[in-house]
This record gives C-alpha cells, sequence and structure tokens, in this order.
C-alpha cells in the first residue's frame, strides 16, 4: 500500500491560486491608521516593492510564480503527501488521514514559501536589507535563509518568549547571515515604550511587528517583510494546497476534512485556500474545513471581526479581521508561532461567512496529541503543527464512532526538531493549560480604533 505520493519537480505549480477571485463580495479595504482612509498603494510603498502591493490589492484568479523563485523552491518541492496508515491503525478508525509534510524545506517548515518570493522582488526592487518579526522563530529561519540566497542583509525581531525557549532558532538564523533581536528591545521607539511599561513582558507577536516596521520605516535600504497574515503571504502558500490537490487525485481521493493551526493564517491557508475556492464556487460544497488555534489566544473562536491594527504601536494599516485587541499579550505557551491578536483578514471573512469553522485546543492536549503521532508516524512535529494534529484525531476518533470512512488531510507545517524543550516540559507536567479571561479580551477588544 503507497505511503507517500510524490510528485515530479515538473508538477510544481507554476502559478499562485488567489481565493480574492472567487469571494462572493470583496474584502474589507484596510485603513490608513493615521488618516482613516482606505490604503492606496503608494501609502505601502514605504515598507514593501510595489509587486507584493499589487499582489495584495490583485484580484487575478492566478498570479504567475517567477522562473528563478520556482528554481530555488525545488530545492525542497513539491513537498511530499503521506499517508498516516500507522495512526489510522493506532486509533481504529475507518477514516484515512493524510498530511501535507512541509517540515522537509531546509528551515523546516512552510515558511519558505513566501520567503523566498518576498525576497526575491525586494531584490529585484533594489532593497538591501529585510526587518521582520518572528514568534517561534520558523518564519525568521525561513527570511534569513532567503535573503541569504538573494545576498540580502536580514533583521529579525524575535518574540522573547520564544527567543529564550528556543534558542537553536536564534542560531540557525545566524547561521544564515541574519541578526536575531529578543523583542521588545531597546533598539526602537516602540521597543522601549513597552519595556518601560512591563519590563518583564514575555513580548508578542503585535509588538515585534512594531518593531520591525519602525525599523524598516526608518531606513531608505530596507523594507519590511511578514511572515503571514496578508493577503500576498497566503497567496505564496496555496503552492501547498495546489500540491495537495494533485497528489490526492493521482490516488483517486478528494478530502471530506481539511484541517490546519491558525495564528495569522498563512499555513492553514496555504493548504485549505484552493479546497475553500472548490467549496465557494459550488464545485466541492460540502467539504468541511477546520481552523485550530490554542485556547490561550483564541482569535477566531473569542475575537471579535472588526477594524484593528496589525501591531501593538499602531504603525500598520487598520484591518478587518477577527481580533483579540492589538494590545492583547497572550501567555507565554510552547506554540509561539500562534500566540498572535489578529488573523489574516481573508481566513477571517471565510470564517466570519461560515466557509470554516473554528475550535481551540488546550496545551496538553495537543502535546498528547504530537506524542501519539511520533509514536505512529514517526515525525516529531513543531507546537503548532501539532494543533492540526490533534484536530484530526478529533476528527479520526468522531468517525471510528460513527463508522463513516471519511477523508481527512491536514497540514504538517513544520518539524518539531527545535522544541524538545517544550515537549520535555510536557512530560514532566509542566504546561499549563490556559485559557484567556474572557474579561481581559473584553478589555483589550474596548480599546480598538474607532474605525466602523
Amino acid at each position: 500500500m503507497q505511503t507517500k505520493i510524490l510528485l515530479d519537480e515538473g508538477e510544481m505549480p507554476k502559478r499562485w491560486y488567489n481565493i480574492q477571485a472567487d469571494l462572493p463580495r470583496p474584502l474589507d479595504p484596510p485603513l490608513h491608521p493615521a488618516t482613516g482612509n482606505v490604503v492606496t498603494p503608494d501609502d505601502l510603498r514605504h515598507i514593501f516593492p510595489m509587486e507584493l502591493i499589487r499582489q495584495e490589492m490583485s484580484t487575478e484568479r492566478y498570479i504567475d510564480i517567477p522562473d528563478e523563485v520556482r528554481d530555488i523552491l525545488t530545492l525542497w518541492r513539491p513537498s511530499p503527501l503521506y499517508r498516516a496508515r500507522r495512526l489510522e491503525a493506532a486509533l481504529k478508525t475507518p477514516a484515512k488521514i493524510y498530511f501535507k509534510w512541509e517540515g522537509v524545506s531546509p528551515p523546516g517548515s512552510h515558511k519558505p514559501n513566501t520567503a523566498i518570493p518576498q525576497a526575491y522582488y525586494n531584490r529585484e526592487a533594489g532593497i538591501e536589507r529585510l526587518a521582520t518579526e518572528t514568534g517561534a522563530g520558523q518564519w525568521g529561519s525561513s527570511l534569513a535563509f532567503a535573503t541569504g540566497l538573494f545576498d540580502m542583509e536580514c533583521t529579525v525581531y524575535m518574540v522573547r518568549t520564544s527567543y529564550d525557549q528556543k534558542p537553536y532558532r536564534k542560531s540557525m538564523m545566524q547561521v544564515y547571515g541574519a541578526e536575531c533581536i529578543p523583542s521588545p528591545s531597546p533598539r526602537t521607539r516602540s521597543g522601549r515604550m513597552m519595556l518601560e511599561r512591563d519590563p518583564d513582558t514575555p513580548g508578542s507577536l503585535g509588538i515585534a511587528i512594531s518593531e520591525a516596521v519602525e525599523d524598516a520605516a526608518s531606513h531608505d535600504n530596507t523594507n519590511y517583510a511578514l511572515g503571514s497574515v496578508l493577503n500576498h503571504v497566503c497567496l505564496h502558500q496555496t503552492i501547498i494546497g495546489q500540491e495537495a490537490k494533485q497528489q490526492l487525485a493521482a490516488v483517486d481521493d478528494y478530502p471530506d476534512v481539511v484541517i490546519g493551526c491558525v495564528g495569522g493564517g498563512s499555513n492553514f491557508a496555504g493548504l485549505s485556500f484552493p479546497f475553500a475556492g472548490e467549496k465557494i464556487t459550488g464545485k466541492r460544497p460540502d467539504t468541511e474545513i477546520i481552523a485550530v488555534e490554542p485556547a490561550a489566544c483564541p482569535t477566531l473562536t473569542k475575537g471579535l471581526y472588526a477594524y484593528d491594527y496589525g501591531d501593538v504601536a499602531g504603525l500598520t494599516p487598520i484591518m478587518k479581521m477577527f481580533t483579540l485587541g492589538h494590545d492583547f499579550v497572550p501567555p507565554a505557551i510552547h506554540a509561539g508561532g500562534l500566540r498572535y491578536h489578529g488573523a489574516s483578514p481573508l481566513v477571517s471573512r471565510l470564517a466570519q461567512d461560515g466557509v470554516i469553522r473554528s475550535v481551540s485546543c488546550y496545551q496538553n492536549e495537543v502535546f498528547e496529541a504530537a506524542v501519539t503521532f511520533a509514536r505512529t508516524e514517526g515525525t516529531v512535529v513543531a507546537p503548532e503543527a501539532a494543533h492540526a494534529v490533534k484536530a484530526a484525531i478529533d476528527v479520526a476518533l468522531q468517525c471510528r464512532e460513527t463508522g463513516e470512512a471519511k477523508t481527512i488531510l491536514f497540514n504538517n507545517s513544520g518539524h518539531g526538531n527545535f522544541d524538545f524543550s517544550s515537549y520535555e516540559a510536557y512530560f514532566a507536567g509542566m504546561l499549563i493549560d490556559y485559557e484567556y479571561p474572557v474579561e481581559l479580551i473584553k478589555e483589550s477588544l474596548a480599546r480598538l480604533p474607532v474605525t466602523g
């Protein structure tokens, strides 16, 4: 029986899929943080190259992938699709479980799928340095990898709690030639402001974004790069779902359930958007699409669909999205890549319209699922990806109860080779099952910008 389904390099998609073309109504436009007016391309030119701005605002269904980008992507793409037969047997489920394995990239996650094109378009625009933020370090190490290939400099502001928890991610960034700084830092006005407010803060992605945007805006040779949330990032990641569709077609299958973890939403979008597009257009209307997030940062499950800043300092455009409030600082859970107060506007729209549904999980049950997966399939996954494993197991167990032989597909978005301190904490019984108090979420939401 076939375990892994592979594509040849020549079968790798030549275009990205843009789900904006298939939305029943356009996205609510981003607003300028200072004026409240609709953002124009010129408003973004000081931090992004024009080609990425064009992709951000495009409603074309497909956008060509440059040949130089495709050539670099072949270092690891197409990524394999696995049938998790041993997990199926352990769960005694009639369901079929497939996972797309993105941990084969050099930095070990899905993040280079967008890091490579972002670095490429910036290099083409004459930019010499990129500034960015990172949570668990997957994005920071991926952008460091990409900028190294294009002979660019890279500065990464890494959320302090993850900087301390995952020191080898910092080491990987340094190997690739990047500078990694714990955030908040005294280097920027935004960082100094947060340190004055709380010297012992664990940091957050919202704070780190403020620092990176401020850095980029204050240096002429520097642009900002974001690893999740924005439309062009989700666009670049759709190479995952397009490959998965081809691989499942090769074994005459199609998913009944599609699952991905969500922080900002990039890996979830990458796998699910090609399937969500077929659901929206009526080609496959019954596909169930599940977004999984931590109970400690329940953006889609407990947040508000409203306009909010993407960062703490209010430097980014104001976007319509599910949010917990831009100054929300979640507990220092080990899934650092999922500690973001907002969700991608595109993912948020699909949630608002009922195209996808969201669930949340606690740390201990997530790691329990990850250990079950490692002991059956052999791969130790990152804490973020373990959320998708947990949801896939839950659906498979439901199938055991009902007798339904569903086909389950989830995105295994990265390996956990730098996360063994997190696993050690789990085995030692030291993980805390945070559930953020609704009252604190309400306080944060009360400070949303007044923009309608």
